[in-house]
């Protein structure tokens, strides 16, 4: 869809546009009522600051779409088509460590971990598992939500590009 077409479109085909983005209500209802957006920049914009901050229980509404990263998406929907393109394909030593990071930060922070992957390296992300591990609850909280809002600007982006 182009952003025009986005702008113009129904309430409804715009919220359907939007929610394989981030899949929260609240942020939902934010992007689609600030239309007209005069640029894919400008939503893009919005998508990083729409709904802000996101409440604990929302983060973990949304990462329920996200699957472990290192791990291939199953199903067919739009999130997982989503997650196929942006996380990078891993060797078995890379895949290992993951699986082993993912247990890790899952036992100390009871949700899975979520990174920006499009544009990283499994190397990047494996380091900044091991970053993120050192982080409190609260400031690990405020990280996934910047990371939910990058990852829903790209894609955002991604389906009004196309």
């Amino acid at each position: 869809m182009s952003l025009e077409n986005f702008n113009a479109a129904p309430r409804e085909e715009a919220v359907a546009t939007v929610k394989p983005a981030l899949d929260i209500a609240r942020w939902i209802d934010a992007i689609v009522d600030g239309r007209p957006y005069q640029s894919v920049d400008q939503l893009a914009a919005a998508a990083a600051t729409a709904a802000s901050p996101l409440t604990e229980a929302e983060i973990d509404g949304a990462l329920a779409h996200h699957p472990r990263i290192g791990e291939k998406p199953q199903g067919h929907t739009a999130e997982a088509a989503h997650s196929r393109r942006e996380q990078p394909g891993v060797d078995a030593d890379a895949a290992a460590k993951l699986a082993a990071g993912n247990k890790a930060y899952e036992e100390k922070f009871d949700r899975v971990y979520l990174v920006r992957a499009a544009g990283r390296s499994a190397e990047e992300i494996l380091a900044l598992l091991q970053q993120r591990l050192g982080n409190t609850p609260e400031q690990e909280l405020a990280v996934v939500d910047q990371q939910l809002r990058e990852i829903a600007a790209l894609r955002l982006a991604a389906a009004l590009e196309s």
